[in-house]
């Protein structure tokens, strides 16, 4: 008799702990939601800006998400330690099973970490290329842009790239400048083209589109290179050449540019080159005479 007694005393008190941490895993969840609604509320009413609006509402999240992890484990942390002890190699066999989502966990520490970057910035991992738009514990999503490397338009294309490659592969920020950025693209030429004349167009093509801001981002950089113990380096538009082959030229081109109108900037400096040029390659007999003159220059300018 004073056995059953004991045995119905030992499940009162078990079931009436069950009963506890279950009611207060309840009201955990539910103030969690409560102040997940208000603050994505007062985020929608008293943020303006689109960027800087999506931005919050993800840290909010991502806070918030934590905070009931957290608390979960407090809650629950006499019985999930004494259910640890129980099954080690079933805990073993767990963690071999979920590597992947583990690797995507640390990849996440890995990337908040070193700060690699943040909404709304455009990074590069392996092949893939775009325009943060969210990032949680298991998975950043991109909004692709390309083709290529050298494009800077978007392709309409979502990415979700798991956190697991933020641990082997370099992330690559195009943005980390935020405002302004230095924009650099190729233009290839044949040897025996205008080269010189083209090189001449694109500088004075640049210059014109980068007048309007130039100045402020002179001091816009200026400021965060000093802010970051770094260099300043020049603002101003130039054109470099290089040559990967006996038979080309490429010029360099880099120009100051606001962030988000990079692409448009070089689209209308191209457009305004060579809608007005076509940089053919010189005649022979233009080479001969342009000899010519040189040859005839040279005695005069010995004397």
């Amino acid at each position: 008799m004073f056995e059953t007694i004991g045995l119905n005393t030992q499940e009162l008190a078990t079931s009436g702990t069950l009963l506890r941490l279950v009611i207060s895993t309840a009201l955990l969840v539910t103030v969690v939601l409560v102040a997940r609604w208000l603050s994505a509320r007062y985020i929608r009413r008293n943020v303006a800006s689109m960027e800087l609006r999506r931005r919050w509402l993800v840290y909010s999240r991502n806070g918030l998400i934590l905070i009931m992890l957290l608390g979960l484990v407090i809650i629950w942390a006499a019985e999930l330690r004494t259910f640890a002890l129980s099954v080690v190699a079933i805990a073993v066999a767990f963690v071999v099973a979920t590597k992947e989502l583990i690797l995507c966990v640390t990849g996440s520490i890995v990337k908040t970490g070193a700060g690699s970057f943040n909404i709304g910035d455009r990074i590069q991992v392996k092949d893939f290329r775009g325009d943060v738009i969210d990032q949680n514990l298991l998975a950043t999503t991109i909004l692709e842009v390309g083709p290529g490397k050298l494009t800077h338009q978007r392709t309409g294309r979502m990415t979700v790239i798991p956190n697991a490659l933020f641990v082997s592969e370099p992330v690559v920020n195009e943005s980390y400048t935020h405002d302004y950025v230095l924009h650099v693209f190729t233009v290839p030429f044949k040897r025996n083209a205008d080269w010189r004349g083209a090189q001449k167009a694109l500088l004075e093509a640049a210059n014109q589109a980068c007048e309007p801001f130039v100045v402020e981002a002179k001091r816009y950089l200026k400021k965060l290179n000093e802010y970051r113990g770094l260099d300043a380096p020049s603002v101003d538009p130039r054109v470099t050449l290089q040559v990967p082959s006996a038979e080309e030229i490429h010029l360099i081109v880099r120009i100051p540019a606001l962030t988000d109108r990079r692409s448009a900037i070089e689209q209308s400096i191209l457009t305004e080159v060579f809608s007005r040029n076509d940089f053919l390659p010189l005649k022979i007999e233009e080479k001969a005479s342009d000899r010519e003159e040189l040859s005839q220059e040279a005695p005069s300018t010995v004397s």
